[in-house]
């Protein structure tokens, strides 16, 4: 079990040069326990919130794949690298002529028709399987990787500010977009549409679902909550984890007992994703999904 038994949701603020693992491996070391992970990777240059479950709360983590994201990022238009992020090799840089030309009104027409229901085609460097290995993988091994468009939403794609650095153009954007959406794809497709290339040079994470990064921990401060036996205050217990990101179902004492017991439920009416299930004390019962006229069983929280 984790440190004093404990067992939670842990909001961390990912410091850029370290991959999500990395920080998944300190918080084994932190919470004393193996049954840790995380949802939503990050990028080593990639900064802001990580949601790391700790003992019964990875069973959460699967379930908040498809929640929304929001964003905040910087854009270098005029030069194009080999990932569409900074840590990529340059593979094209526009005539500064060109570059210079472009107002800051073309730059907010540019990102304004990349908001809606876009196709998009994913960076060769992502994690997606190609006939069974990771897309990524096959582009270091220096493999023609082309992978095919797919639905995303973007549901806003905020020009902040606009700089002229050197023979580029530097534009911090905010984004809001579905699970699926690449950051570095709105990059590359903005630089794209202006005709003269474009990368991402930074990233950072501001919302998942229903958690912010206003209530992300950072590792430093774990450590020291750690060293002072207070680890356990920076969990968000099970139930407020559940009930911030999903709807909620309150149900009584004999239905509960069912729950506990992998019942199905007649539908709420409460949406096709999961639902949470919380019995007459307020404890989390389950995480349900209704399929028809009945709900079913996810995971189940209570019994283990």
């Amino acid at each position: 079990m984790s440190a004093g038994g404990l067992s939670g949701l842990l909001l961390v603020d990912k410091p850029a040069g370290l991959t999500s693992h990395d920080v998944v491996a300190r918080v084994r070391r932190l919470a004393g326990t193996r049954r840790v992970g995380h949802a939503g990777t990050l990028d080593p240059m990639a900064t802001g919130l990580l949601v790391v479950g700790v003992e019964k709360a990875t069973r959460l983590l699967g379930h908040l794949a498809g929640h929304d994201k929001d964003y905040t990022a910087t854009v270098v238009i005029g030069a194009s690298t080999s990932t569409d992020d900074a840590d990529g090799t340059e593979i094209a840089r526009a005539d500064a002529a060109e570059i210079s030309a472009i107002s800051g009104e073309a730059i907010r027409a540019a990102a304004a028709a990349l908001v809606g229901d876009i196709m998009q085609v994913p960076p060769s460097v992502s994690a997606i399987k190609v006939d069974g290995v990771r897309s990524y993988a096959r582009a270091r091994r220096g493999e023609q990787v082309d992978l095919p468009a797919r639905p995303v939403l973007v549901s806003s794609f905020d020009v902040l500010a606009v700089r002229r650095a050197g023979d580029v153009v530097e534009v911090d954007v905010m984004a809001s977009v579905s699970s699926g959406t690449y950051i570095r794809g709105l990059a590359r497709d903005l630089g794209a549409a202006l005709g003269v290339g474009g990368h991402l040079s930074a990233l950072r994470r501001t919302r998942i679902g229903g958690y912010s990064l206003a209530d992300a921990r950072t590792l430093e401060s774990l450590e020291t909550l750690t060293q002072s036996g207070n680890f356990g205050s920076a969990l968000l217990p099970l139930a407020e984890a559940v009930a911030a990101a999903f709807p909620r179902r309150d149900v009584d004492a004999q239905t509960a007992l069912r729950v506990g017991h992998g019942a199905k439920l007649p539908s709420a009416g409460l949406g096709p994703g999961p639902v949470g299930i919380f019995g007459p004390d307020g404890a989390v019962l389950a995480l349900m999904e209704e399929r028809g006229e009945l709900a079913a069983a996810l995971c189940v929280f209570v019994g283990e």
